[in-house]
């Protein structure tokens, strides 16, 4: 009898325990603030979901212990802070019931100063739309001090390329914008960085910082741009006179990043660019958030990492002539001996409303590895989310996790018929371990191959070790796959609750 009631007390209180467990909302975790995130009077929170999150609704945030906000993301600016002041901060996690977490890990950090405002009307620049207003702004840059403000006010500023530096801060004002000039001679001289893969000299960016070397070193530090209005290229017509006079790879972009460290860009629409939008080469701590970025020209791309580590780009919106975001390290044998990849971006919470794709490549021979894709609306894109090489690429794209997102298509992609000209890497390309997961395809057409996933007929560059977890797709939906090792696909079913099609060639291992 004793046996028997302790074996029953035994099963009341597991199940009495499973109850509690039940009700306990699991914590956020890895709360982060980017240094580059940090203003006088802003900081941007950064967070992981907890690791039981699909009863999770909302997150609420706490300064110095009390609640100022919340959030339906994974981010969050808190607004109205002091300048030169000490704050902690942390979140909670909320569930469907409105029940919430322990608090997070604490995080620090201490606002900057509030430094010296540079005016640009002070410098004689016009808000005219016709005057070219290059020097003026040119000379409040130069004259700003280490953490002072370039102030761009409302009104329309045409420029040339302009030249930024270390500890400032570029804003621009909610009405107000800078407008690039569509005359070529306004971009010289030429300066060297790196397109479509080369280092060359091409014509200038509108906005440009730092100079370009291998070494490691960053010099140009502590930049932001920021504000609500504008920055507006000179689009196609400056694009096209650019390939006129120089061609095809002497296009500046719209804003050029090189040998950066703690880089800011956030809040503003940016438009009308004369080829890639926003290109950063050779950088470290990068922060992009809720930025609009529009563009139509050739080569239109919207934000293109280039050999650069710790990057954050969230909150943004993307309506591109080409790639939304094409992350990038170099191309055959010049980026393969540079060895510089891109690791470590984070892609959270965007639109990408038109374009090509999201891409990783085609230009990627200097490694591209930890890359984290999470609740992105990936909509009407060419080719949707796309990694993409060719044979003559080498190097490597791997540890890449995309969860959480609304697409219509995943395409790995390893044979392109463009930007492949000069010699190859001295070895062939690698794709391999990734995981895709809670993902929604169904809005894609029905009848479709909305995957296609393919390596190199070599089986050691086998595409492989890859696992898709509870997918969802279009009925009659085809997945095909060649050249592959290693591949399982967990819950991945059409919505009639059918298996898709699968086309396996030249491949093994493969678990469906």
């Amino acid at each position: 009898m004793y046996n028997l009631l302790k074996s029953s007390l035994s099963i009341l209180l597991f199940c009495q325990l499973a109850t509690v467990m039940a009700q306990v909302v699991s914590s956020s975790r890895n709360l982060i603030i980017p240094n580059a995130c940090v203003t006088a009077k802003t900081a941007t929170l950064l967070w992981d979901k907890p690791l039981d999150y699909k009863d999770i609704t909302a997150y609420q945030i706490f300064k110095d212990g009390k609640i100022v906000g919340t959030s339906s993301k994974t981010n969050f600016t808190v607004q109205n802070l002091t300048a030169s002041t000490s704050y902690s901060f942390s979140i909670k996690a909320q569930n469907k019931d409105g029940k919430l977490s322990d608090a997070s890990n604490v995080v620090k950090c201490k606002t900057k100063l509030a430094g010296k405002v540079f005016n640009i009307l002070d410098y004689g620049a016009k808000a005219d739309g016709e005057t070219k207003n290059t020097v003026a702004i040119q000379k409040a840059i130069d004259a700003c001090t280490k953490g002072g403000t370039v102030y761009i006010p409302a009104g329309v500023f045409v420029s040339g390329a302009l030249y930024l530096k270390s500890d400032m801060t570029l804003y621009i004002a909610e009405g107000g914008t800078l407008k690039g000039s569509t005359d070529v001679q306004d971009y010289y001289p030429l300066i060297l960085n790196r397109f479509e893969g080369w280092e060359m000299k091409t014509l200038a960016s509108l906005l440009n910082a730092g100079t370009l070397n291998r070494n490691g070193t960053y010099n140009v530090v502590n930049l932001s741009i920021e504000g609500k209005g504008t920055i507006y290229g000179g689009g196609s017509k400056l694009g096209n006179a650019m390939i006129k006079e120089l061609g095809i790879r002497s296009r500046g972009r719209l804003i050029c990043i090189m040998n950066g460290q703690n880089i800011n860009i956030q809040g503003l629409n940016i438009e009308n660019s004369p080829c890639w939008t926003i290109h950063y080469i050779y950088c470290d701590a990068v922060t992009l958030h809720d930025l609009n970025i529009v563009s139509t020209a050739r080569n239109g791309d919207g934000i293109d990492p280039d050999s650069s580590t710790d990057s954050y780009i969230f909150n943004c919106t993307f309506s591109t002539g080409d790639d939304c975001i094409a992350i990038k390290s170099g191309k055959n044998p010049e980026g393969f001996t540079v060895g510089k990849p891109t690791r470590k971006l984070r892609i959270t919470d965007c639109d990408f409303v038109k374009g090509h794709s999201l891409a990783v490549g085609s230009e990627m021979s200097g490694g591209v590895s930890d890359v984290f894709i999470q609740d992105c609306k990936i909509g009407n894109l060419l080719y949707g989310l796309q990694i993409k090489a060719t044979k003559e690429r080498g190097g490597y794209v791997k540890n890449i996790i995309v969860r959480d997102c609304e697409l219509l298509k995943i395409t790995l992609y390893t044979i392109l018929n463009y930007n492949n000209d000069g010699e190859a890497a001295p070895v062939l390309p690698l794709f391999s371990d990734m995981e895709f997961s809670n993902l929604n395809l169904s809005a894609a057409k029905a009848g479709q191959t909305v995957m296609d996933i393919n390596g190199f007929s070599d089986e050691a560059y086998y595409t492989k070790n890859i696992t898709f977890n509870n997918l969802t797709l279009p009925e009659q939906s085809t997945v095909r796959i060649k050249n592959c090792a290693a591949l399982t696909f967990k819950n991945v079913q059409c919505l009639d609750g059918k298996k898709p099609v699968y086309q396996i060639i030249e491949s093994k291992d493969i678990v469906n």
